[in-house]
């Protein structure tokens, strides 16, 4: 399993929500266009073949950051919500 950051710039209201609902189905939302997500590689492909068939790739973005369990741990997070949880993990 990886960590991903998903990050999403879509202008269109309706594709934006669409994107937006499919992702609350994989992750956890951290801001309005953030979402943070625990996948194996299984899941991760579902997951970008659902995504290619509702954006437009003229006008919207999305941008996959994968995190290493070494970079995981130096994530510093100030306010809420917390950093989802890899299993096994320690959060100080």
């Amino acid at each position: 399993m990886l960590f991903y950051v998903i990050v999403y710039d879509i202008p269109d209201d309706k594709r934006r929500q669409k994107i937006s609902e499919l992702l609350e189905g994989y992750g956890q939302r951290v801001q309005y266009s953030v979402f943070e997500c625990l996948l194996n590689s299984q899941k991760y492909t579902e997951l970008k073949q659902r995504l290619s068939k509702e954006i437009n790739s003229l006008e919207d973005s999305i941008r996959f950051y994968p995190l290493s369990k070494h970079t995981f741990n130096q994530i510093e997070t100030w306010g809420e919500p917390p950093v989802t949880e890899i299993p096994g993990s320690i959060i100080i």
